[in-house]
């Protein structure tokens, strides 16, 4: 099966990216505006969508004159947005709707992911050669080594065996990205596994005890719960590292999951939209990679934000992807862009990122003890199993959980009738006692400081 991989692309970026790391502010904006112009060149040559937005706009038009753009409007119009015909919306839906399909090239050419619905839209994301070649190079080559001898003397991960716990059910890029990683090196697929988030808490610590791996990539949350889990004694693994991304990591949670699982942690940034946007270097600090992709932090108005001032939202710019322009995408996220150089040398931008912020919900189990649900898992169950993207859950005691969603009608409560159905049956798999939805139909979806959709929300004291 192809894996979409094109080693002299690879080899080309690579070579640059190298390049980059040791290259002047000066030199990265050049870079950054020459890969600007050509996507914007490719955008408004081949997408119909973008001539329209973009009327009378060059290649060498400014960024900031540009208009914003949002997911809901280019999935609205996905066939007039994309620069290749054969890349059709409801073509695409079939294939991302059969899980025996992931991972799988698009006609041998296309690497396509969806995004979750945490904006209330699922996405469908669409990748060439080039762009994988970009995130390939830009994983490899720009990440912080906890255990560099390690390394040196095992440069293929001979020896390591990695875990990645998280979302399985459907084409997510994080799964996919484990996937096509065991197809491209053979040699590590016995040696890398993937366990379901959506695992009861006692069967996901025994097929990790079953498995003893070396790096254990996950979600914040999720660590969290293994530290726990490892704290009490049931989780019996020794991990060299762990990587996590998706959710964001306070301090307080990586001085938890690094003494409860007893090794370093790596953190990344990254979205279905562009999944390697930021690394950690040796400092503690991410780095945006800003030679290829572009963030302008901005107000609730658009308006630029400062450096060193959070962002209401950020607009991305991906520079390595022509076949599904994005150029301005209001990704919903909150980031602080900070000024200055970091002092571990590298070039590119520090930034703070306030990604997701669901939580985690303790509720009642049998026999008296707590079960945790994670705030992935539940999303997961929501928009896999009952169809539902825009919703509230929050707990209200130990056993109720109210489900708010914003539709009304026969539609609103066939979704209710789905999410309360998926969400029990959920539920009485990982172990909880008794579980109520309360329902909510018709009411809005609260939103966080920040502006986007607070979707998961413990009871707190």
């Amino acid at each position: 099966m192809s894996t979409v991989f094109d080693p002299l692309r690879l080899s080309a970026v690579s070579l640059d990216v190298m390049v980059a790391n040791h290259d002047s502010a000066q030199g990265l904006a050049r870079r950054q505006q020459a890969r600007l112009a050509h996507l914007l060149d490719a955008a408004l040559n081949g997408s119909r969508l973008y001539r329209e937005l973009f009327a009378g706009a060059t290649a060498r038009t400014p960024l900031e004159d540009l208009p914003v753009v949002t997911r809901s409007q280019l999935m609205e119009r996905f066939d007039d947005w994309v620069t290749d015909p054969c890349l059709t919306l409801d073509a695409l839906r079939a294939f991302t709707a059969d899980p025996s399909r992931i991972a799988e090239p698009w006609q041998g050419r296309y690497i396509v992911w969806e995004s979750s619905g945490t904006s209330g839209l699922p996405g469908i994301f669409v990748q060439d050669a080039q762009a994988m070649a970009v995130y390939d190079a830009l994983e490899v080559l720009r990440r912080y080594e906890p255990r560099p001898l390690q390394r040196w003397l095992d440069p293929l991960c001979l020896a390591e065996r990695i875990a990645f716990v998280g979302a399985t059910s459907g084409h997510f890029a994080s799964y996919i990205s484990v996937q096509r990683m065991r197809m491209l090196n053979p040699w590590l697929a016995g040696n890398t596994r993937s366990f379901s988030i959506q695992m009861p808490t006692p069967k996901l610590v025994a097929a990790l005890n079953g498995f003893a791996p070396t790096v254990l990539t996950t979600y914040p949350t999720a660590a969290l719960l293994l530290a726990g889990e490892a704290g009490r004694g049931a989780l019996h693994i020794a991990p060299q590292e762990i990587w996590l991304g998706g959710e964001t990591l306070s301090p307080a949670m990586r001085a938890c999951i690094e003494r409860g699982l007893g090794c370093p942690v790596r953190n990344n940034y990254g979205t279905s939209e562009f999944i390697t946007m930021g690394w950690e270097c040796a400092h503690g600090q991410m780095h945006l990679n800003a030679d290829w992709v572009i963030l302008e932090p901005v107000d609730e108005h658009y308006r630029p934000v400062p450096p060193g001032q959070p962002s209401s939202s950020v607009l991305l710019t991906n520079l390595a992807n022509t076949v599904q322009p994005l150029i301005r995408y209001d990704l919903g996220d909150q980031v602080t862009l900070q000024a200055g150089r970091c002092g571990c040398g590298s070039p590119l931008p520090v930034m703070v990122v306030q990604g997701r912020q669901d939580e985690s919900l303790q509720m009642a189990g049998l026999d008296g003890q707590t079960v945790t649900l994670l705030p992935l898992a539940l999303s997961t169950v929501l928009e896999d199993e009952a169809g539902v993207f825009d919703f509230h859950l929050r707990q209200e005691d130990d056993h109720t959980l109210v489900l708010r969603l914003p539709v009304t009608g026969e539609a609103g409560q066939a979704a209710m009738a789905r999410g309360c159905t998926a969400l029990k049956a959920f539920a009485e798999a990982q172990g909880v006692c008794r579980l109520r939805v309360l329902q909510e139909l018709g009411l809005p979806v609260p939103q966080g400081r920040s502006g986007k959709a607070c979707r998961i929300v413990a009871r707190h004291a």
